[in-house]
C-alpha cells in the first residue's frame, strides 16, 4: 500500500518468467539481405543454418525470458505481450534496460544515473521516473538483451 502511495504509476509489468532450456534447433539463414525499400532480385540459396541460441543467448546458464504487461516502455520498442531475453551475467550500466525488483514488484525500465542518483526511467511520458534511494528495496535481476514481438 505504501508503494502505491509513493509511486502511484508503478504496476508490475512482468509476467511469465521462464528459464532458458537450451534448444538445439537451427533454422535456414539466407545470404541475401531483405530490402526495406524497393525489392531487389532474390537469391534462392541458404548461406547457413541460423541457430537462435547463438544469436540470442550469450550466457545460457544466466539467461531467462519474461513476458511484458503494460505500456511504460513503448518508446523503447517494448510492448505489452512482448517476450524479453534477459541476461543476468551482463553488467547493468547507465541507460541499460533492466528487469528490476523494486519494493516487492518486478518491472522493466531504463536505468539512469545522474548527479550521483539512480533512477528507473520509463520510456513513456505518461509514467514518472522512480528514484532509487537507500530506503528502496531494490535489485537488478538482469539486463534486457533482446525484445521478441510479433509484427
Amino acid at each position: 500500500i505504501i508503494l502505491l502511495m509513493v509511486f502511484p504509476k508503478i504496476k508490475s509489468n512482468i509476467s511469465d518468467i521462464s528459464s532458458y532450456t537450451g534448444s538445439k534447433e537451427k533454422y535456414p539463414m539466407f545470404i541475401a539481405r531483405v530490402q526495406a525499400g524497393f525489392p531487389s532480385p532474390g537469391d534462392d540459396y541458404v548461406e547457413k543454418n541460423l541457430d537462435l541460441n547463438e544469436l540470442l543467448i550469450k550466457n545460457p546458464s544466466a539467461t531467462f525470458f519474461v513476458k511484458v504487461e503494460g505500456d511504460s516502455m513503448v518508446n523503447a520498442g517494448i510492448n505489452s505481450g512482448d517476450t524479453l531475453v534477459v541476461d543476468k551475467a551482463v553488467e547493468a550500466k547507465d541507460k541499460s534496460v533492466v528487469i528490476a525488483h523494486i519494493n516487492g514488484e518486478l518491472t522493466v525500465k531504463r536505468i539512469w544515473i545522474a548527479k550521483g542518483k539512480v533512477f528507473l526511467n520509463p520510456e513513456n511520458e505518461e509514467f514518472s521516473p522512480i528514484e532509487i534511494t537507500e530506503e528502496t528495496d531494490f535489485d537488478i535481476w538482469g539486463v534486457v538483451t533482446y525484445v521478441i514481438h510479433k509484427v
